[in-house]
């Protein structure tokens, strides 16, 4: 089976994308409360930092 790629523009937006998708999967998973919000923090901390560096090479 062959693996179809999305063709992006901008790849800093498809892995905030990707890590804002992470992040709602944290909330979601079968982990202690505390465990889920540092995930979710974590990946929305990383989201955050690529979107703020597409927006300054704009």
């Amino acid at each position: 089976m062959l693996k179809r790629r999305t063709l992006t523009l901008n790849p800093s937006k498809a892995r905030a994308a990707y890590h804002r998708a992470c992040a709602l999967a944290a909330l979601h998973a079968d982990s202690s409360l505390s465990v889920r919000l540092a995930r979710y923090n974590e990946a929305m901390d990383r989201a955050r930092a690529l979107e703020a560096q597409e927006v300054r090479h704009a």
